[in-house]
């Protein structure tokens, strides 16, 4: 299947802005189920200066400078993306104990073990506490395949919590998350990657989109999309395996990566400084993801 994305953030600025610098998360990632056929960025004014560079995480990050003073910048990221076939799901019965992942993440001398514990560590926007770690714990036994405990966690997430725009900021701790069982899917990734991490398993965040479709016999609305997070857990032999604890869903054949970090922090769609501008800019996004015949 081939998508076509397009998103484009505007930034109208009170006052001139007389010079920036900034970094865009915006391009799609190559990955084992996905492939960036091509992506470009364009930048109003035009940058001064640009560079892409691959990050620690094997992200294309986009640095560009703008020295020209205005009073609106847009961004537009258009990309064209691959996506494998879906392939069958594991069974939830089998696959590789829990238990066994445990001593295998301890044991193991492989790089991709060695790698993967990295994402075992806290982050800045998740710290593993014991509040997550009570809420994960009963979907774990240590006889229990893997792949069947993080899928029942994430079903857990899903009937447990309410998506709830507005209610959290991006600096809303998770306690508070826990707490009242709201927020949005930045929220609910950064909740299962802590639990996981509770529980001692490799979990990273991902950022990317989601293909929405519309109601049945109704037009799909131009620019209606939006960004989206879910999370990626490890495994030994199995890899990294992705699930969407917004949707209850194995991330798949319509989820299209961006980047992959250790929390929101990250992998931010865009940031940077800004020399003017007067107070907080009036800030347009528009998302659409479309399937290409």
């Amino acid at each position: 299947m081939r998508y076509q994305v397009k998103h484009t953030t505007t930034y109208k600025y009170a006052a001139r802005v007389t010079h920036c610098y900034n970094l865009a998360n915006l391009a799609p990632r190559n990955t084992n189920r996905q492939k960036c056929i091509s992506s470009q960025i364009i930048v109003t004014p035009q940058a001064i200066h640009s560079n892409i560079r691959t990050d620690y995480f094997g992200n294309q990050r986009y640095h560009f400078e703008i020295q020209t003073a205005h009073s609106e910048l847009s961004i537009t990221a258009q990309s064209e993306i691959e996506i494998q076939e879906q392939r069958p799901g594991l069974d939830l019965d089998f696959g590789i104990t829990y238990g066994d992942v445990l001593n295998r993440l301890r044991e193991g001398i492989s790089e991709d073990v060695i790698m993967a514990r990295e994402f075992c560590l806290d982050s800045p926007m998740v710290r593993a506490s014991e509040a997550l770690a009570d809420y994960a714990r009963p979907s774990f036994e240590l006889s229990r395949s893997l792949y069947s405990s993080v899928s029942e966690l994430t079903s857990r997430i899903f009937n447990d919590f309410t998506y709830t725009p507005g209610f959290t900021t991006i600096a809303t701790p998770l306690s508070e998350v826990l707490s009242h069982k709201k927020g949005v899917c930045q929220d609910f990734a950064h909740l299962q990657v802590g639990c996981l991490r509770a529980m001692g398993i490799p979990a990273m965040y991902v950022s990317g989109y989601m293909e929405t479709l519309p109601p049945p016999g109704q037009e799909k609305l131009v620019g209606a999309d939006a960004t989206h997070a879910w999370i990626a857990y490890f495994s030994p032999d199995e890899g990294w395996i992705e699930f969407d604890p917004t949707n209850d869903v194995r991330a798949e054949g319509q989820h299209i990566v961006t980047a992959f970090g250790r929390d929101y922090y990250d992998v931010t769609p865009l940031k940077g400084v800004i020399f003017g501008g007067g107070k907080s800019p009036i800030l347009e996004v528009s998302v659409d993801v479309s399937r290409q015949d």
